[in-house]
């Protein structure tokens, strides 16, 4: 991920007298996904970075210029986070529950009071440099941010800005208020529980935008249009996973997930439900409406692993709030 490394020159002592909301604004797509990987919440990372700016707005004639900008507003950015994450709790998928995978006939189990994982829509605006792209979508993929919520936010800070960002460790050390030694330790901590958690299968994801997995979206997409849902059989692999928050269960395997679709799902027959493709946390990505008298409306936002022929993992997030964050329509 060094892809995402602060290359630029440090701060000339005269650009300090510009427009700050001019010359922060650049970097607000870049601190949101630094936030949403802190915290696992879309809606608080927007919210956090809300408050990163107005912090650096009102400290920005003490910025001294010794850093560039954008490592300034980082700092910044981590400490908010850091402060917010006090007393917490973590954000899980269902899977990072502990508990083993669900009878698929069974009641389902909703905890919506837990504050659940969130996605992330997409942020990339480097077009036209793909090792940025694809830098930048593998530090926000859903797995990596979920594998991170097994981490204290201090362990989290001290591996994004290391690992993500490509600070040094003096830099860390410095940006959090700890010695180098603590923050070494830290790393290592963190990135040996991070190897325990994290799926082995996660490099072999396709690009959302590869011809590969445009078909097995689109396939995915019309199995469900026209509620030929035994047809989702050929599309998962033998190991895939079914999960979708706020219910605790997750499921394994094509032939639970057919059986809970068919047994929970609300729909009944073709043109029930449409999906709209679009990429989410860096992956291919579905928003499904529910056919509701004359209109179709948000029912879940779903995010898919793909290799290049199967999908692997699909976490169907079952939250409305979440659409109009993604320029989604609030009606089809």
């Amino acid at each position: 991920m060094s892809v995402l490394a602060d290359n630029s020159e440090r701060e000339p002592a005269g650009a300090r007298g510009g427009d700050f909301s001019a010359r922060a604004e650049p970097y607000r797509r870049e601190l949101l996904a630094h936030c949403y990987r802190m915290t696992g919440s879309l809606h608080d990372a927007e919210d956090l970075v809300q408050e990163t700016l107005l912090r650096a707005w009102k400290s920005y004639d003490r910025f001294e210029g010794k850093s560039s900008l954008r490592t300034w507003l980082h700092r910044i950015a981590t400490n908010t986070c850091l402060s917010a994450l006090e007393g917490r709790q973590r954000r899980p998928l269902p899977t990072g529950l502990g508990a083993p995978s669900s009878d698929p006939t069974a009641d389902l189990e909703e905890r919506a009071e837990l504050p659940w994982l969130q996605p992330l829509p997409e942020l990339t605006d480097h077009p036209a440099d793909p090792s940025v792209i694809v830098g930048s979508r593998e530090s926000v993929r859903l797995a990596f941010v979920a594998a991170l919520q097994h981490l204290s936010p201090r362990q989290r800070a001290v591996l994004l800005l290391r690992d993500v960002l490509q600070w040094k460790s003096a830099e860390v050390a410095d940006a959090i208020g700890a010695s180098t030694i603590a923050v070494n330790s830290l790393l290592q901590r963190a990135r040996s529980q991070l190897q325990a958690v994290r799926p082995s299968a996660e490099d072999r994801l396709v690009a959302p935008e590869s011809p590969e997995a445009q078909d097995l979206l689109a396939r995915y997409i019309a199995a469900f249009e026209t509620y030929d849902i035994d047809r989702l059989v050929e599309l998962f692999t033998a190991e895939a996973i079914w999960e979708m928050p706020p219910y605790v269960g997750w499921y394994q395997g094509p032939q639970a997930i057919i059986t809970l679709i068919h047994q929970q799902c609300p729909a009944q027959s073709p043109g029930d439900l449409r999906l709209l493709p679009l990429i989410a946390n860096g992956q291919p990505a579905a928003a499904m409406y529910l056919r509701s008298g004359d209109l179709h409306l948000p029912f879940q936002l779903h995010v898919l692993d793909m290799s290049a022929d199967r999908v692997s993992h699909v976490v169907a997030f079952l939250d409305g709030t979440l659409f109009p964050r993604f320029g989604l329509p609030a009606s089809l």
